[in-house]
């Protein structure tokens, strides 16, 4: 009988105040329950008063249900939301800065960034620095080509990610699916 259970990369979209400490708060459940977040990423949202949280985790779905409930509990915390990958758009932001210190070299890469549209955002005589948006297999494919060239620099801001179409994270439906759950509504 095998009790393993499939691990696999979980998107949590989680909407908390906008105070100090409260990211604190959020790091130190998944540290306390011994979970490594893979990435993180945060910014106020269309409310000053309400940041979103966008938190990448390696689990289970035991226990990435298990995590959600423990964040709802969160006093801060105002909704939280797996984004399932076939209904859910995920982008990252990574800056390159690559050795070019010939002509021949600049527009080989040049010409890697335009394959990947990628924008070229600084240029010196010795470096070409390159902005990427998109999903983690397009970073890490353009990775591989810009490394024979020397990376200087590499920096990833960590998934972002939004549902797809009209859903919305503050939707009446999963509002109340969400907060009620186990609850008989009438």
């Amino acid at each position: 009988m095998n009790t393993m259970k499939e691990v696999s990369r979980h998107t949590l979209s989680v909407l908390v105040e906008n105070a100090a400490g409260v990211l604190s708060q959020v790091s130190r459940l998944f540290s306390r329950k011994g979970y490594n977040i893979e990435s993180l990423a945060v910014g106020t949202t269309d409310d000053p008063e309400v940041s979103r949280i966008t938190i990448e985790v390696l689990a289970d779905e035991g226990s990435t249900e298990q995590i959600m409930n423990q964040l709802r509990k969160l006093f801060p915390v105002y909704s939280v939301q797996e984004l399932l990958p076939d209904r859910s758009i995920r982008r990252e932001l990574v800056l390159y800065k690559v050795k070019a210190e010939e002509p021949d070299i600049r527009n080989e890469i040049i010409q890697i960034a335009n394959i990947f549209r990628a924008s070229i955002i600084d240029v010196s005589l010795k470096s070409l620095t390159l902005a990427l948006i998109g999903d983690e297999t397009k970073a890490d494919a353009m990775q591989k080509l810009l490394e024979s060239f020397g990376i200087l620099e590499l920096v990833r801001t960590g998934m972002v990610a939004l549902e797809r179409g009209a859903y919305t994270i503050g939707d009446e439906t999963k509002e109340k699916t969400e907060f009620n759950l186990g609850k008989n509504v009438m």
